[in-house]
C-alpha cells in the first residue's frame, strides 16, 4: 500500500511545526548568546540536527487533538485559529523531546551519524580538535553533546507550557506528557541494560526487547503524543482508551520496521552506515529471534562474536545479515508488522473522533511501518 501524500503536509502541518519550532528557537537562541557569544554554537547545532526529522510524535499529537477537537465533523474552518496554532506548537514541543533522547542515544550507542550527519558528540569533537584546544575532544564532545540533550529536554517543557493553550488544558495533558518523558528514560536504561546482558539467554533477550520496544518506542512515539493531544482537546477515558488500542500496537510496528531498517536498510535511505545496528550490538527483538533459533553451533558463536563489533566491515554485516534470515527472524518480524499495523487500523475505525483524523492516523500508520528511513 502506498501514502501518495505525506499525512504530516495535511493543513501545511510540517511547515508550521518547523515554523513554531524555529520561532522558539529564535527565542532562546538570543537568549543563549546574551548570556556568552560562546555560545552560540549550541543553537546552531541544534538547528541543524532538527532538519529532517520524521516529526512523528508532533504529528500524532496534533492529530490527537484534531480528533478530539473537530470531533462534531464541522472541519478545520470552526477551529479557533489561536486555539490551533497553540496547538500545533505543543505538539511542536515534542519533537525537542525527540531531539534530547536522539543527542543522548547517539553518544550512548557511539554513533557517528544522524541523518546523514556528523551525531552531536561527534561534532563538538571535531569543532574541538580543528580549534587545536586543550584537553580530550572525545571528552569535549561527549560533554557537550550531553549538555545540548539536557537543555532540548528543559525547553521542551517551556515550549509547552508556553503553547499559549489554556492553563487547565495544558494542566490535564501534563499528565500525560510526563508521564511520556519518564517512560522514554527508563525504556532507555532497559535498552541499555539489556545490551549488558547479551545474547547469553536468547528467550530472555527476546523479552526484554519487547520491554525495551513498549516503553521506548510504541509508548513514547504513539500512544503518549495521542494521549497529550486528546488532553488538550478535552477528550475523556473514551478517546484515550481508543488511542491506546491503536497507538500501542503501531508504536510496537513501528520500532520493529526501525530494527529491520537498522540491520537491512539502504544507508542512501536511512543516512546511517549499512547494519550500523550490529556494530552498535544493539540487542532488538530481530537479533534476540535469531540467536534463539539460529541451528547450528557455528550461526551462534558468530553472531554472539560479531553483534558490536564496531570494526564489523561490509562481509561482515553480509554475513550476520545471512545468518537473521536463515533463522525466519526476518520473516517473522515482517510478519508481525503486518499483523500489529491491521490491529492499529481497526482500533482506528472504531474510536469515537472526527473522521478526518481517522483517515490521517491510517495514513500514518501505513508511513510509520511502511517506510524505509
Amino acid at each position: 500500500m502506498v501514502v501518495p501524500v505525506n499525512p504530516l503536509d495535511r493543513h501545511d502541518l510540517r511547515t508550521r511545526v518547523d515554523a513554531a519550532l524555529s520561532a522558539f528557537l529564535d527565542r532562546q537562541g538570543a537568549a543563549l548568546i546574551a548570556m556568552s557569544p560562546e555560545l552560540a554554537p549550541l543553537p546552531t547545532a541544534l538547528r541543524e540536527f532538527l532538519e529532517g526529522g520524521k516529526l512523528m510524535r508532533p504529528g500524532f499529537c496534533y492529530w490527537g487533538w484534531r480528533g478530539v477537537a473537530d470531533a462534531d465533523g464541522s472541519g478545520a474552518a470552526s477551529l479557533d485559529p489561536e486555539t490551533e496554532a497553540g496547538a500545533v506548537r505543543a505538539a511542536a514541543a515534542l519533537e525537542l523531546l525527540q531531539a534530547s533522547a536522539l543527542i543522548h542515544d547517539d553518544y550512548m550507542d557511539g554513533s557517528d551519524t544522524r541523518r546523514g550527519m556528523p551525531a552531536i558528540h561527534r561534532r563538538f569533537a571535531a569543532a574541538h580538535r580543528e580549534a587545536a584546544w586543550e584537553g580530550s575532544a572525545t571528552r569535549f564532545g561527549a560533554a557537550a553533546a550531553i549538555l545540548l540533550g539536557d537543555v532540548c529536554l528543559t525547553w521542551c517543557d517551556e515550549m509547552f507550557t508556553g503553547s499559549g493553550l489554556p492553563a487547565e488544558r495544558i494542566s490535564a495533558a501534563r499528565r500525560y506528557f510526563d508521564v511520556m518523558r519518564t517512560e522514554v528514560m527508563a525504556g532507555q536504561y532497559l535498552d541499555v541494560l539489556a545490551q549488558a546482558h547479551g545474547l547469553d539467554e536468547p528467550d530472555r533477550a527476546a523479552q526484554r526487547a519487547q520491554t525495551v520496544i513498549r516503553f521506548k518506542s510504541a509508548k513514547y512515539t504513539i500512544e503518549r503524543p495521542l494521549h497529550v493531544g486528546a488532553a488538550l482537546a478535552g477528550g475523556g477515558p473514551e478517546v484515550i482508551a481508543a488511542y491506546s488500542a491503536y497507538g500501542l500496537p503501531l508504536g510496537e510496528a513501528f520500532q520493529l520496521r526501525d530494527d529491520v531498517l537498522g540491520v537491512f536498510g539502504d544507508p542512501a535511505a536511512t543516512g546511517k552506515p549499512a547494519g550500523d545496528d550490529l556494530r552498535e550490538g544493539k540487542q532488538t527483538l530481530l537479533v534476540a529471534l535469531a540467536a534463539a533459533r539460529a541451528a547450528s553451533p557455528a550461526a551462534i558463536k558468530t553472531l554472539r562474536a560479531e553483534l558490536g563489533n564496531p570494526e564489523l566491515d561490509a562481509a561482515g554485516v553480509g554475513e550476520l545479515q545471512d545468518i537473521i534470515r536463515s533463522t525466519g527472524a526476518l520473516d517473522d518480524v515482517e510478519t508481525r508488522i503486518s499483523a500489529l499495523t491491521q490491529d492499529a487500523v481497526a482500533a482506528v475505525d472504531a474510536a469515537p473522533i472526527a473522521e478526518e483524523a481517522k483517515a490521517v492516523l491510517r495514513e500514518l500508520a501505513v508511513m510509520a511501518t511502511a517506510r524505509k528511513k
